[in-house]
């Protein structure tokens, strides 16, 4: 016990004199001797540790008129200290003083980095010390102020990922993009505090305030126009649409209008919704006569975190995460208005758009239905597109070419996108012109008159020519699969393919078949391409099949007469079962020893009305 006293009555000591002091040269002594105490005590405890951090923080707190030497000395003395514990605040606030005044000092490099790598690599929560984030970002700028600045902070990223091509320290990206988030929000400050007509942005800045002179990254809530502004994008697209309206009373319409009506393309915000983003960028008048000009520090500021967003985006292990933590858009709007920041910032949308990976691509559309990602943002008519659709086409591109191609994203850029769709394709983009096939097969354009215009722009050029060709020869042996007739009901050979099926369907009259048997066969997700070109098909049996999520969300769009559906035994989980709600046909379902849970069962029960038989045995809804 007396052993444990010891540590404190000399901490205890050291506080008395300190607390007090004379000459500098003393003060500097006795702070070495303080933390070779603590770092020799046999007892280690946060007390014993922390405690010389206090006791200096105080005094520097105290003494504000030391010398730059002075300080520099006091930091070298404490520098032990800081291997294992992270600064306190007020000792945080004297490292961003340093690293403001003398981003060169060797201090910087050779104290304050290992420092910052320790942060990085163990903090939890910004929020409960932001100053350890002001430190932070203080550091990184002073790396920027060097002469070969930008490299020395990418070399310093570099550091913090490791060699290998995944990064041992979950916690060095989410804190990285903290950092870059409140580093770009600073940038703006200027900018949000002066518009008092924002009753949003006077609650967060009362909502914030911190005991700092920076305040901590928040999403901003948007402005809420009037709602006859609302409207006004789906006008704009309108006036698109015409400009490239290619008029002819000649071309016939080979595609047929199946029997379900389907509703008018109208806009989907209402006189209650709340804005989206673009509407709110375009249409607010606080932010379409906005002009941002940063001033010198603010800019260099931008052009740093900005960049090291570019470098964190370039690693393949953290892009999944950097683009989950994007996909909000926790940038405040005065940002999203600022040409020089969205276009610094399309480099990293751009790699979303190539990465090959669902989890990485299917972030550029938005959080939730009804608003805006980065998939509206970057697209033609979106405040932050400054091409002519050449990142949009990307993005479409990798969104179709994976779980996407479905009736409900083309229906989303049918409403919203159609003028910049037929635009592009009448200069030969090939996904465009595949998309607008697409709407046509699937019946996505209700309205003649923009049938008519989507035919005459594929035909507009030969890619467009040759695939609407496909598209019609397609409809053609549909309709004669129909009239020929054939069988009814159709069993498949245990072990058959994906590939057997397909072979089976394209050789034979199918337009008649009800039932469908694939029990026990080897087919997976790839087969729904082909089931639901099966426009008579009521009964479905997938028992003991690899079919999953993916092909079922495909046959839930389009096989919306199906009456009888057995997935027992199959891999498939909540995210495909919930598709199943859209299938108000559905009589008879098997889901025995599936992944169901009971709340899906529960809103399955509550959403499909006909269901009248259900196996949901050895299931947690059982």
């Amino acid at each position: 016990m007396a052993e444990e006293e010891q540590p404190l009555k000399k901490i205890y000591k050291y506080k008395k004199v300190l607390s007090n002091p004379s000459r500098w040269e003393v003060v500097l002594k006795e702070i070495r001797t303080l933390v070779d105490m603590a770092l020799t005590s046999p007892l280690q405890d946060d007390s014993i540790n922390q405690a010389p951090l206090e006791i200096v923080s105080k005094l520097l707190s105290e003494n504000t008129n030391l010398t730059t030497q002075e300080h520099e000395n006091i930091i070298v003395a404490i520098a032990p200290l800081l291997e294992n514990n992270h600064p306190p605040p007020d000792l945080c606030e004297f490292f961003c003083k340093h690293c403001r005044e003398r981003p060169r000092s060797m201090v910087v490099i050779e104290v304050f980095t290992p420092v910052v790598q320790r942060i990085l690599k163990h903090n939890m929560d910004f929020g409960k010390c932001p100053r350890l984030r002001l430190f932070t970002q203080e550091y990184i700028l002073a790396l920027n102020e060097l002469n070969a600045g930008m490299e020395v902070v990418k070399k310093f990223i570099q550091s913090m990922h490791g060699p290998t091509g995944h990064c041992p320290h979950p916690r060095v990206l989410p804190n990285l993009v903290a950092v870059c988030l409140a580093a770009i929000y600073s940038c703006y400050e200027e900018f949000i505090n002066s518009r008092d007509n924002s009753p949003s942005l006077k609650e967060i800045r009362n909502g914030c305030q911190q005991p700092c002179d920076r305040k901590p990254t928040l999403p901003l809530r948007l402005l809420h126009p009037s709602p006859d502004l609302v409207s006004q994008e789906a006008t704009l697209s309108e006036a698109r649409l015409k400009s490239v309206v290619v008029a002819s009373s000649e071309i016939h319409v080979e595609v047929e209008h199946t029997s379900t009506a389907k509703p008018a393309l109208t806009a989907s915000a209402g006189n209650d919704s709340e804005p989206n983003l673009i509407d709110c960028l375009m249409v607010s008048p606080a932010c379409s006569t906005m002009s941002i000009e940063l001033g010198p520090q603010a800019d260099r500021t931008l052009g740093c975190y900005v960049e090291i967003l570019k470098l964190l985006s370039d690693y393949d292990d953290w892009r999944p995460s950097l683009a989950s933590l994007l996909q909000p858009i926790p940038f405040p709007k005065e940002a999203l208005a600022h040409e020089k920041f969205t276009q610094e910032l399309k480099y990293v949308i751009q790699r979303f758009a190539e990465d090959p990976r669902q989890e990485v691509h299917s972030c550029l559309l938005s959080v939730r239905a009804g608003k805006d990602g980065w998939f509206q943002l970057y697209s033609p008519g979106g405040v932050a597109c400054d091409d002519d659709g050449e990142l949009f086409a990307s993005m479409v591109h990798i969104l179709m070419g994976s779980c996407y191609k479905t009736k409900k994203f083309l229906l989303s850029l049918a409403e919203n996108k159609l003028g910049p769709c037929m635009l592009l394709a009448l200069r030969g983009n090939q996904t465009m012109v595949e998309i607008l096939c697409l709407m046509l097969e699937y019946n996505i354009i209700d309205n003649n008159d923009t049938q008519l215009q989507i035919i005459s722009t594929l035909e507009s050029t030969g890619v467009g020519k040759r695939m609407y060709e496909q598209l019609c020869d397609r409809q053609r042996e549909l309709k004669e699969l129909q009239r020929k007739g054939g069988p009814t009901r159709l069993t498949l050979p245990s072990k058959s393919t994906d590939a057997d099926l397909a072979r089976l369907l394209s050789s034979g009259s199918f337009g008649n078949l009800e039932n469908l048997s694939l029990a026990f066969t080897n087919v997976t997700s790839a087969c729904a391409e082909h089931l639901i070109k099966l426009p008579s098909l009521k009964q479905l049996n997938l028992w003991s099949t690899q079919f999953g999520d993916a092909g079922l969300r495909l046959l839930s769009e389009h096989l919306t007469m199906l009456q009888v559906l057995n997935l027992c035994e199959t891999p498939v989980t909540d995210a495909g079962l919930l598709a199943l709600s859209s299938m108000k046909s559905l009589c008879s379902l098997n889901m025995n020893s599936t992944k169901l849970s009971a709340d899906t069962y529960e809103d399955l029960k509550a959403k499909l009305p006909n269901l009248k038989e259900v196996d949901v045995r050895y299931t947690e809804a059982w």
